[in-house]
């Protein structure tokens, strides 16, 4: 490869993570996001999904707060119950729709780890095994130390965004409600942003290239966590959290005015 053509891949591959990084923001926007919820466009997707496991669509539950919605979510299974189902001898009779969607989120992520194969995400050497792994640096540092792409996007996009919404607001929110061991199932609405940036990302930037199905799925769980707060699906019931009424540092207020814990948002 002449001088050049490094010059030109190197050029390229900043431009990739700069373009990745408005989107991070732009996600990192909707996590901490404290305008309404958009009732119609949530119940909306939230039906398609049961219909896509072949459920009937729930009746729906609009609560101000996750405290608010735990006393609607009488059957839905915890997490312990969660995994008995996802072992490779689950218990007899047919699973509960929460352990349906967990299959089907997982084989999803599957799926789209499968579609982003585009040669400008690996490394730009070959790695050879014995090899350490790639140095913990800011993104245009790590790229210019040759830390492959997809390396950068992932510690740049999903982990960084997962420690801002998941570790800084929903974990201490949830752990504030109840021991993990008591709490039922559910999704974080717009706080579940990490993954879904991370693969919007790469989509958006033609590093990615889904199957139509796989894609249609990803823009919808897109679209759900532009509209809602968390959500709890149960078997006839889904119960979905209205947004915050504010996020800031230590603190997450929703719209009754119950207060819960959160570490100092980051950026």
């Amino acid at each position: 490869m002449t001088a050049t053509a490094r010059r030109r891949g190197a050029a390229a591959l900043l431009d990739h993570w700069h373009r990745a990084d408005g989107v991070r923001r732009e996600w990192l926007d909707v996590g901490l996001g404290t305008a309404s919820a958009d009732r119609a466009t949530a119940e909306r997707i939230l039906s398609r999904l049961y219909r896509r496991l072949g459920r009937e669509g729930p009746r729906f539950v609009w609560v101000d707060s996750p405290a608010a919605a735990l006393p609607h979510t009488t059957g839905i299974p915890g997490h312990d119950d969660l995994h008995a189902w996802l072992r490779p001898s689950p218990p007899p009779g047919r699973p509960p729709v929460a352990v349906d969607i967990a299959a089907s989120w997982s084989r999803l992520l599957a799926a789209l780890d499968e579609a982003a194969g585009h040669p400008d995400l690996e490394a730009p050497r070959q790695v050879r095994k014995g090899d350490k792994p790639p140095p913990e640096l800011p993104p245009v540092a790590a790229l210019e130390a040759g830390v492959p792409l997809r390396v950068v996007l992932r510690r740049g996009v999903r982990d960084a965004l997962r420690t801002a919404l998941m570790e800084d607001v929903a974990l201490p929110v949830r752990a504030a409600l109840a021991p993990p061991s008591r709490l039922p199932v559910c999704w974080y609405g717009q706080q579940d942003a990490s993954w879904i940036a991370h693969h919007d990302a790469l989509r958006r930037l033609g590093l990615s290239q889904p199957a139509p199905r796989d894609a249609a799925h990803l823009d919808d769980w897109a679209t759900l966590a532009r509209a809602s707060g968390w959500w709890w699906p149960g078997e006839e019931v889904c119960v979905v959290v209205e947004r915050p009424a504010r996020i800031g540092a230590g603190v997450v207020v929703y719209r009754d005015g119950s207060r819960l814990p959160a570490q100092r948002v980051s950026g």
